[in-house]
């Protein structure tokens, strides 16, 4: 048991390191423009302080953290150059603290007030004479 749960925890230090290389991949001008926008895009999502799917609602709260992210991940590692993500990896892992990303931020806090809109559009009670 202990095992698995030092395997767990490697795993995700691993994927919080490929998160802020991804992040420095989004910025970097040698990486592909289609792999720099899946990378921002993951990076943004991962390191935002807020979840599309908020962690208190049962279950579904933690798809993200153990679905989402994680897929988002690999499909970003997959298309960016193997030599440029050993690089980011090594930027990464020299970082100590992890940067947060506010553009990630606001992309899911305008989800949620839209899809807020949304709800209060189609449920307003109308006052038809």
């Amino acid at each position: 048991m202990k095992a698995w749960l030092e395997t767990a925890k490697s795993r995700a230090r691993g994927i919080k390191r490929d998160v802020v290389a991804l992040w420095f991949a989004a910025r970097d001008p040698r990486v592909p423009w289609f792999a720099k926008f899946v990378a921002g895009m993951v990076a943004a999502y991962a390191l935002s302080p807020i979840d599309l799917i908020p962690d208190f609602i049962p279950v579904l709260g933690y798809i993200d953290d153990l679905i989402i992210v994680p897929l988002g991940v690999i499909l970003a590692i997959r298309l960016v150059p193997p030599p440029l993500m050993d690089e980011f990896r090594v930027r990464a892992a020299a970082l100590e603290k992890r940067p947060q990303s506010r553009t990630g931020m606001f992309f899911i806090v305008a989800l949620w007030l839209a899809l807020a809109a949304l709800l209060i559009w189609a449920f307003w009670p109308t006052h038809a004479k």
